[in-house]
């Protein structure tokens, strides 16, 4: 089998948590068992995949790591300082990174949040997004427009659950994207995600938040486990469910 092999360019190598800074780990977020059992993690390639189940604290970890990191909780860049209403947790505030600030640019994507940093980009005028409001186009093809006019080389991204705003085969199209910034444009990602088709990826690494950050095979990810098992069996998998 081929490999494929690209120079990396991390801007994020470790993130920690500061566990001698935390008084009450029965408090929230650090009650939450991925938080209470997290000490560190290193990014070793250019493409990391954060999996889990609904409910673990993907988002919660990837919030609080793109606040540290200096991003806005909602979404956006380092200069966007809107806040619809505060949600975001306190855990960025005991996070420790060793991050180069050398990044041309940064950018925090969550699916949840895209219609505020949407609205965010017309309340400023600012340009770069794209010829025409993000408002005025589709869920899907809005994200397609900012990530295709936003995204430049030397870059930091951030997403959360990117998918939520794809079908599969705009999904393939982001996964190219990817390809281009990270192997061409020496961009990094981290991306918490569902989808596998995204985590297919052949040069990214899967981290499995279900099993403490533990590096998996694509074909050993439950993702790719149950998806497998339903499109070959949805008939008798339909029977068990629905009758």
């Amino acid at each position: 089998m081929k490999k494929y092999y690209y120079q990396t360019g991390l801007f994020l190598k470790e993130v920690t948590l500061q566990r001698d800074k935390i008084e009450d780990f029965d408090k929230y977020p650090f009650n939450i068992e991925l938080i209470k059992n997290f000490e560190s993690l290193k990014f070793n390639k250019n493409v990391t995949f954060l999996i889990g189940e609904n409910g673990i604290g993907k988002s919660t970890f990837i919030e609080g790591l793109a606040v540290c990191c200096g991003l806005n909780a909602e979404g956006g860049t380092e200069n966007f300082n809107f806040a619809t209403k505060e949600t975001h947790s306190i855990l960025h505030e005991y996070l420790k990174t060793n991050y180069i600030p050398s990044t041309r640019t940064r950018f925090f994507l969550r699916a949840e949040s895209f219609y505020n940093v949407a609205t965010e980009v017309d309340n400023l005028g600012v340009s770069g997004y794209g010829e025409n409001s993000l408002h005025n186009c589709s869920h899907g093809e809005a994200f397609l427009q900012l990530i295709k006019n936003r995204f430049t080389s030397n870059g930091l991204y951030i997403l959360d659950e990117p998918e939520s705003a794809l079908s599969p085969s705009r999904q393939l199209t982001l996964l190219a994207i990817i390809d281009d910034l990270a192997k061409n444009n020496n961009c990094q990602f981290i991306i918490a995600t569902h989808s596998p088709i995204l985590i297919s990826y052949r040069d990214g690494e899967i981290l499995d938040l279900n099993d403490n950050f533990k590096v998996k095979k694509y074909e050993d990810t439950e993702i790719y486990k149950f998806y497998k098992m339903y499109l070959e069996n949805y008939e008798s998998m339909q029977h068990r469910l629905l009758d």
